[in-house]
């Protein structure tokens, strides 16, 4: 009988092929993340052999993208991001601004339009944060100062990006030089209107519902905790 199991031999095979391509790569002492990136090119479509399920390999990443923010976010706070402000944001919104230039003179010395070299600026100016945070954490890096200005720089243009691909569909015309069509400044303002209001609802209600739910479990969980030690003694 035939069994057709993508999930499991895609994890399997990946898990197998990121633990010797990142021990070989450790071994050679370079970061074992170039042996897990050359993992997931051997299982892609673009190599010879074995290639994994596509849909199935993305949601999985995604997974891995969650649960590394999430394990960051664990030594992470907004008072550590206030405390790098000073340096984060005009150092993340400087770099994103120089890169975005730099892209477009590019873009323009190559012949390409201005929707072109923008967009391609804009690539060139963030940094890959799951990349830089997997190699902070590789040094323990991520509670010092350094590593909490690196971090903040990076949620600066994550943040800055969010706004980006909000805008970009709203001047799509203009950017592929078909001239406004009629766009008003409202329908530029409104996207960014609504995805900043998603972000500050998101926000307050995980500062006020959240924190009261942490807090009113806390005692409870300490007093289950007490109970169940009691019971051992």
């Amino acid at each position: 009988m035939h069994h057709n199991t993508p999930l499991i031999s895609t994890v399997v095979v990946g898990l197998v092929l990121a633990f010797v391509l990142g021990a070989l790569a450790q071994r050679v002492r370079i970061s074992p993340l170039v042996g897990y990136l050359l993992a997931g090119v051997v299982m892609g479509p673009f190599t010879p052999g074995y290639v994994a399920d596509q849909n199935i390999a993305n949601e999985l990443a995604e997974i891995g993208i969650i649960l590394l923010m999430f394990g960051v976010g664990l030594h992470f706070s907004l008072k550590d991001l206030l405390s790098v402000r000073a340096i984060a944001v005009p150092g993340a919104v400087v770099q994103i601004a120089v890169a975005t230039l730099l892209g477009m003179g590019l873009g323009w010395t190559l012949g390409w339009p201005v929707g072109g070299g923008l967009v391609f600026g804009l690539a060139l100016s963030v940094a890959s944060t799951v990349v830089l945070l997997r190699a902070l954490q590789e040094r323990r890096l991520v509670d010092t100062e350094r590593g909490r200005i690196a971090v903040g720089w990076l949620i600066v243009e994550d943040l800055a990006m969010v706004l980006t691909l909000v805008l970009l569909p709203a001047l799509a015309g203009i950017l592929k030089g078909e001239g406004a069509n009629g766009l008003s400044a409202y329908a530029m303002a409104q996207p960014v209107l609504i995805t900043l209001g998603k972000v500050a609802a998101f926000v307050i209600f995980m500062l006020v519902v959240g924190r009261r739910v942490i807090d009113r479990r806390g005692p409870c969980h300490g007093a289950h905790a007490g109970a169940a030690s009691g019971a051992g003694g």
